[in-house]
């Protein structure tokens, strides 16, 4: 945590350069979707988000101002004690310069993964990237050439549009995944069901960690 000494302008600095950074929480669980589903990982949820999508299930991260400031070596630690793989997720990660945590957790040999929306420019030393773009403020060109998997959610019909126009743009090896919106899951699995039947590019995420009733 910040030092009481510490002055506001002196925090904002250390933010700025990746030294301090948001914290909101920090678990061990179990990776719930996408290609890494099922395997015991360590998050670190970073505040911070004004991509504002309406059906985000953790708002609460969207004021980076309502979570402490926090060293990135006291993170370092924490997540080294329980697992060798890293999730790095928001909020929206991006947001500020991931350099210097990764370069922490790397200097560990931990395994990193990101979670992002892509609305800001990449850094950080990945080891895999998730990305989910969403329609509100789209992702930064290069990271479609990085990605390792790209994961929309599909709220509506009109998303599976989206999805495709998104796919075009990444790299022959990105694995292509559309999960449900939790709050219409019922109403939109069976399109998607569907879709990935008809367009086997595609796979089918679930937010399984929901089903199992764990972080």
């Amino acid at each position: 945590m910040v030092e009481n000494e510490v002055s506001k302008d002196e925090v904002t600095a250390l933010v700025d350069q990746g030294l301090l950074l948001p914290l909101m929480e920090e678990f061990y669980t179990i990776q719930g979707e996408g290609f890494h589903k099922g395997t015991a990982a360590y998050f670190i949820r970073v505040g911070g988000c004004d991509v504002g999508c309406h059906w985000c299930d953790v708002k609460e991260s969207w004021n980076a101002e309502t979570h402490p400031p926090t060293g990135i070596r006291q993170i370092v630690e924490n997540a080294a004690r329980l697992s060798d793989t890293i999730v790095i997720t928001g909020g929206e990660p991006l947001t500020w310069n991931m350099q210097p945590l990764t370069e922490a957790l790397k200097s560990e040999n931990l395994n990193i993964h990101i979670e992002t929306s892509g609305a800001y420019p990449l850094t950080g030393i990945w080891d895999w990237i998730c990305l989910s773009p969403k329609k509100n403020k789209l992702p930064k060109e290069p990271i479609y050439a990085k990605a390792n998997e790209l994961k929309v959610i599909v709220y509506n019909k009109h998303d599976l549009i989206f999805a495709e126009q998104e796919a075009a743009k990444t790299n022959s090896d990105c694995i292509l995944y559309l999960q449900p919106e939790w709050s219409v899951r019922d109403k939109v699995t069976p399109m998607i069901v569907d879709y990935v039947m008809a367009n086997p590019k595609w796979k089918v995420s679930l937010q399984t960690h929901k089903y199992l009733n764990i972080p």
